[in-house]
């Protein structure tokens, strides 16, 4: 059993992003493993595993417009079902 069950990808648009300060807040206020936050300060690309995203959603949706969202649940690719 995977300790963090869901990949939660996503863009976040908007001015000013400061991939440093996100990564800090995901650092500080969410359980989750293998963060990825990248870009510049107009785009930033998202990649975190936790069992909770709708909280990492909430919080990107809060810093501009977010796209591309992808949640997969791990366990059901583990076990080989569609995630």
């Amino acid at each position: 059993m995977l300790e963090f069950k869901f990949d939660t990808q996503l863009l976040i648009e908007g001015h000013d992003l400061d991939e440093d300060a996100i990564n800090d807040y995901f650092c500080e206020n969410f359980k989750g493993d293998c963060l990825l936050a990248v870009g510049d300060d107009e785009l930033i690309k998202i990649h975190y595993h936790t069992n909770e995203p709708w909280k990492v959603l909430e919080y990107c949706a809060s810093l501009g417009e977010i796209y591309d969202v992808v949640i997969e649940n791990m366990e059901r690719q583990e076990q080989g079902l569609q995630g």
